[in-house]
């Protein structure tokens, strides 16, 4: 059925929109994994189990750090089954863990329901997505994982309110249930019936280039190539993409997790608070197709350079937002850095590394940025805690991403054996 549906795709478009298509999915379906959809459901649980907020959120940092460690092998075994196969895996188990979750008696099963989904979620399941789209796509990479991330901004504008509506009409424990058979049947029949790992196995070429031909016929594609992960970490490019990689997961994270207690506390109102992530989620599905552009048409290193500096106005701008003007401005910058960071998540490591195996790349590189995810609520909980305020942590914590962003401008290359990119270097 896979095969007959690219033959008949070919004849109209290019089968790897319909990749872009299952991913984007995939990016909505992790979800469950994701920070927007934990904060409303943090108060039901405090209060059934028990278990104060500041717990609950130590409990998930460590969670998150823990699941990190996997995901380098996830991606060897990517790179050796395949993003498909990986996937329908990846989404069983992603359900399962979602009950699991919501079985929760006490505080080591919540943190173990924790560090499941992040890491089937989160993790995994994004892994797998940006790896389909960076196999089928080179130099329409990164409007394609534009497209791709919008999953990410629909999760954002769906997921908090329809958990919302779930506890409030059937507990947050039959929530999670609902949540994990909803990844079943959304997610497990396209990756069954319509995915397909790379292009060359149905006899195509990334972006759906043309076959050179000859004399003789057709001539075989070239071989795909790349960097090991061992040659990877010989170069001084994959330090700096990791670093920027580490900050924009952490102070992303940062915002997502305290932004309702950063505007209330200075002076938003709790529900306009909330209604931000609805602003925001807004202004990256209108950006990521636009940031896909300019990562295909501009040299990698500025754009990677923007996309940092986006991040460090996002944190310098919420400590501005004690109006309601002030705080869309707010909102519709970190959307727009959403947009950076969420294309950034796929397209940055086959742009430097390759496709051959890639799989291993990625999950070390995703491994790093969940390190910084787990790590990014710390500060600004310590300064709510030991000075009551956070508008100088989120000023300096700006400057993280600032400085990454002139040394990857002056200093990121690529390998010289990576030559699909040439025209933006």
């Amino acid at each position: 059925m896979r095969h007959s549906a690219v033959a008949k795709a070919q004849d109209r478009f290019f089968y790897g929109w319909v990749i872009v298509a299952i991913s984007s999915l995939g990016i909505f379906v992790s979800g469950p994994g994701q920070s927007h959809t934990f904060s409303v459901f943090i108060d039901p649980i405090s209060q059934d189990l028990g278990i104060s907020k500041a717990t609950m959120a130590t409990a998930y940092g460590i969670a998150t750090l823990a699941a990190a460690f996997l995901l380098p092998q996830t991606g060897r075994l990517v790179d050796r089954f395949g993003a498909r196969l990986a996937m329908i895996v990846i989404s069983g188990l992603l359900g399962i863990c979602c009950m699991i979750f919501g079985a929760a008696a006490n505080f080591l099963w919540l943190a173990l329901g924790f560090a499941l989904l992040r890491f089937f979620g989160q993790g995994s399941m994004m892994l797998g997505s940006a790896n389909f789209v960076s196999q089928w796509f080179s130099r329409q990479r990164g409007f394609a994982m534009g497209l791709m991330a919008v999953g990410f901004g629909i999760s954002m504008a769906v997921h908090p309110p329809l958990g919302q509506y779930l506890i409030e009409t059937i507990g947050w424990r039959q929530a999670w249930v609902v949540l994990g058979i909803l990844t079943w049947v959304l997610m497990l029949p396209p990756l069954i019936f319509f995915a397909i790992d790379k292009p060359e196995d149905v006899g195509l070429l990334p972006d759906g280039a043309k076959r050179a031909t000859s004399d003789e016929g057709d001539v075989p594609a070239a071989e795909i190539t790349g960097l090991t992960l061992a040659e990877a970490l010989r170069t001084i490019s994959f330090y700096i993409v990791a670093a920027g990689w580490f900050s924009i997961a952490m102070l992303v994270t940062t915002l997502h997790f305290w932004q309702v207690q950063v505007l209330t506390h200075q002076g938003i109102s709790t529900e306009f608070a909330a209604r931000a992530f609805t602003i925001s989620a807004i202004a990256m599905v209108v950006a990521m197709p636009l940031v896909g552009r300019l990562f295909d048409k501009l040299r990698t290193r500025y754009v990677f350079a923007i996309g940092l500096l986006v991040t460090a106005s996002s944190l310098t701008l919420i400590t501005f937002a004690d109006t309601g003007p002030g705080a869309v401005l707010y909102s519709v910058i970190f959307g727009i850095n959403n947009a950076f960071s969420m294309t950034m998540f796929g397209y940055l490591w086959p742009r430097y590394f390759g496709r051959k195996h890639l799989g291993a790349i990625q999950g070390t590189g995703q491994m790093i940025g969940v390190f910084g995810a787990s790590f990014g609520p710390f500060p600004v909980g310590w300064a709510f805690d030991a000075i009551g305020d956070a508008t100088w942590t989120l000023r300096l914590l700006a400057l993280i991403p600032a400085v990454i962003a002139v040394v990857a401008v002056i200093f990121l290359k690529t390998h010289q054996t990576i030559t699909e990119s040439e025209h933006l270097e």
